[in-house]
């Protein structure tokens, strides 16, 4: 009797050792599919405030269409990107467009009217503050996504992991010299 006892209490010791590990993997995984839309969300203000953006700098930049035209290609393959899920596709676009957008910034510095401009200068500050806050939100993700790959590598995590579908998910990184957040506010500063 005391075996049938004692072989009953490890029993449920292990299921609830086992629900504990379980449910904090799904809060784990639920935290980095949050912090995706964060970015997400970020991206998508951003992409909708670029197209601005561009129409005011047409006005003062008229021989400087193919920077303009850069932008607005990258702009579309980092939303097409974002709308896959494809973190690495989005890291990727992202590169660019963050090249793009510094470029156009510095190309704009040759226009003094477009610099003293009030609504480039909204835009300016806009884009600024979201760039800021997608490179904050990239390594809130990427330390979630880092939590996330070490505990369902970790034992006994990695047998509940296994078992039910928990999976390594991508780290949003940028190449080396894109590392540096996008200060356009800089490029003004004089």
């Amino acid at each position: 009797m005391i075996v049938l006892i004692v072989l009953l209490a490890l029993g449920t010791v292990l299921v609830v050792y086992f629900i504990g590990i379980y449910n904090s993997l799904v809060a784990l995984r639920e935290s980095v599919r949050q912090c995706w839309a964060n970015i997400d969300v970020l991206l998508k203000q951003r992409h909708d405030e670029l197209p601005k953006l561009v129409e005011t700098c047409k006005q003062y930049m008229q021989y400087e269409q193919e920077t303009l035209e850069k932008v607005m290609r990258a702009r579309t393959a980092v939303f097409a990107a974002s709308a896959g899920g494809n973190v690495a596709a989005v890291g990727a676009a992202e590169q660019q467009l963050r090249g793009d957008i510094g470029r156009l910034f510095a190309v704009a510095e040759n226009y003094p009217q477009l610099k003293t401009d009030e609504s480039f200068k909204q835009l300016q500050a806009r884009i600024s503050g979201l760039e800021e806050a997608i490179a904050d939100r990239r390594e809130l993700y990427n330390d979630q996504v880092n939590i996330n790959n070490t505990r369902i590598d970790q034992f006994p995590d990695v047998l509940i992991a296994r078992r039910y579908g928990f999976s390594a998910k991508p780290l949003l990184e940028f190449a080396a010299p894109e590392k540096a957040d996008v200060d356009v506010g800089a490029l003004f500063r004089k």
